[in-house]
């Protein structure tokens, strides 16, 4: 024996009130989609019929009335007392490519916010006026009507808790927000909230007047002045619209909440990955016939023509920036001074943009900000640091010795640098090894490195526990007293010998191992012959207060180059303070 599935209608509704949709007032776009599609229907049959939406509000209670094709009896049986009876809507036409929804679950949204629908239709196929009343408890009563005209009526009043989303204000707001761009003329008491035309579609006397146009439309829709705009046209999901470009930074880690619309009713004015992730300086409206939306109606299905439609948005933006570039230099560089990131990102995979970032974007250089293309042609042998800390504390001293010095440690920028001779191979700029820039560092004069001798050694003998070199050279800038370079091979032999430290006994043995295969290249403090302060240090006759100031040197050198500091560091470090200090106030006694 076969049974029926019983559908339980305030379940139905309490799914899609608490579950589906995200508030109420999607009720009205259900009511304005429902209207729509039922003229749509008829002009297919009638092209010259009237396309009218006039919704009455008062007292607690809304009306919608449409000039739509109406439904017979039998139809109203079929569509509005059924759930989920999607192959009867195909027999009857109102679920083909150009309808917005589908009638039946969009009409049950109206017991979201009533307990009671009525529906009051006339179909223009003939036949007499029908007049259905559903209830939210599941009943349901079909009777005659009297309505001379085709079309449909559907009124509902509200439930107490619910009568601000059937106010006067409310239905306007609502009405204006989700069909504004229908091609219908809608009314809310005698005001019309729908626009003549797609505002991106609109003609204009002259260029600059569209401009001026698009851009108060931006303004209004999003709440900022947009420093451009983007026209948008994606042939395949039949989209047209226009991208708004961010008068201000924008933070990469939030994503683009666009305004989309389909078949010009408004889907949700929070879309996001309309966009690829590197374009988040733009905000979006557009129309789309080809895209699907949700079950709720409020976002868009992630599928294949989406994804198309992403590539061919971000290939849009990525002209316009190319066309800047020709055409508005000063506009790109206003653009680049706010948007950075979005590009930089871009160049990592696209070398159009990696030649508009080599030829434009300004990169902090030892020798000031510049472009890579500029800092290029200025520094032959130039390098880049891969950590800004690495640039802060070596770009004076590289800069001083003829070394340019790119600072490659912000987002994507060691990236782009290393992808530069893809659009130029003579443009390869290598990473700095610290120990490098010492072999550019000049000598002291024999003679005085014969007098520092002593003091060298007893310097030596106070950082070898430390694993580290002293050596004295004459460099500028002279204010720096002293700098601590370590390789690129002295730094990773450190991290093996903290790991064994730190690790098991099987652990410490394996990583030992690997490090005695290693070759013993020691950091080194390079202390600047050419500083007062040294020269001073260099001559103390006491050697052991000479080694408490190399110590102070060491940890001061630390510091500024923002080096992490070990154990062994802070407690050297507190020692030469401590020591200065106990030699000073001495000092100070004897005196």
């Amino acid at each position: 024996m076969e049974n029926a599935f019983q559908v339980d209608l305030r379940g139905v509704v309490d799914l899609l009130s608490r579950h589906l949709y995200s508030s109420p007032r999607v009720y009205v776009r259900e009511l304005l989609q429902n209207a729509a599609d039922a003229i749509t229907a008829r002009r297919n049959q009638e092209p010259g019929a009237e396309a009218r939406v006039e919704i009455r509000v008062g007292d607690g209670e809304i009306q919608v009335r449409d000039t739509g094709i109406g439904l017979t009896e039998d139809e109203v049986h079929t569509l509005l007392a059924t759930i989920g009876r999607s192959s009867k809507r195909d027999e009857l036409g109102f679920a083909r490519h150009e309808f917005l929804g589908q009638f039946g679950i969009g009409l049950l949204s109206g017991f979201l916010v009533a307990d009671e629908l009525q529906v009051e239709t006339r179909s223009a196929k003939g036949g007499p006026a029908v007049l259905w009343t559903g209830r939210s408890d599941g009943r349901y009563e079909v009777g005659r009507a009297e309505r001379d005209e085709p079309g449909t009526t559907v009124t509902l009043r509200a439930r107490e808790d619910a009568g601000e989303w059937v106010s006067a204000r409310t239905v306007t707001e609502l009405a204006g927000l989700y069909g504004s761009l229908l091609p219908i003329d809608v009314t809310v008491n005698g005001r019309r909230t729908t626009l003549d035309a797609l505002p991106w579609t609109e003609r204009h006397a002259t260029p600059d007047a569209r401009r001026d146009a698009l851009l108060e439309y931006g303004e209004r829709l999003f709440g900022f002045r947009p420093l451009d705009f983007v026209d948008l046209h994606v042939k395949e999901s039949g989209l047209t619209g226009v991208a708004f470009i961010l008068p201000s930074p924008a933070n990469p880690a939030v994503r683009g909440a666009h305004r989309v619309y389909l078949k010009r009713m408004l889907l949700t004015e929070r879309a996001d990955g309309l966009l690829p992730d590197w374009a988040f300086f733009a905000r979006c409206v557009v129309d789309a016939a080809e895209l699907r939306p949700t079950a709720s109606r409020e976002a868009l299905y992630e599928d294949d023509l989406l994804d198309h439609t992403r590539e061919e948005l971000g290939r849009a933006l990525r002209l316009w920036l190319v066309r800047l570039a020709e055409t508005d230099p000063d506009g790109l560089r206003d653009f680049l001074r706010l948007h950075h990131l979005g590009v930089k990102a871009l160049a990592l995979h696209d070398d159009d943009m990696l030649r508009l970032v080599d030829r434009w974007l300004e990169f902090e250089t030892s020798a000031g900000p510049m472009t890579l293309a500029q800092f290029r042609t200025s520094h032959p042998g130039g390098r880049y640091t891969a950590s800004v800390d690495e640039f802060r504390q070596l770009s004076a001293v590289s800069g001083a010795q003829g070394v340019g010095l790119v600072n490659g440690g912000y987002v994507y920028d060691s990236e782009i640098l290393q992808r530069l001779t893809r659009i130029d191979p003579d443009a390869r700029l290598e990473p700095l090894d610290p120990a490098d820039l010492a072999t550019h560092l000049g000598p002291v004069d024999p003679r005085e490195e014969l007098a520092a001798r002593p003091f060298l050694e007893a310097a030596a003998r106070a950082l070898d526990p430390l694993g580290c070199e002293v050596v004295l050279r004459d460099f500028d800038p002279a204010s720096l007293p002293a700098l601590y370079l370590t390789s690129r091979a002295a730094e990773h032999h450190a991290e093996l010998r903290e790991a064994r430290d730190a690790g098991d006994e099987l652990w410490a043995d394996v990583l030992g191992a690997l490090e005695r295969t290693m070759a013993a290249d020691r950091p080194r403090l390079v202390l600047n012959h050419r500083n007062p302060l040294v020269r001073r240090v260099t001559g103390l006759p006491e050697l052991s207060l000479a080694a408490t100031a190399v110590q102070a040197l060491y940890g001061m050198a630390l510091l500024h180059g923002h080096h992490p500091l070990r154990p062994a560091d802070s407690a050297a470090l507190n020692r030469s303070f401590l020591g200065l200090l106990d030699w000073a106030v001495g000092g100070e006694t004897r005196g």
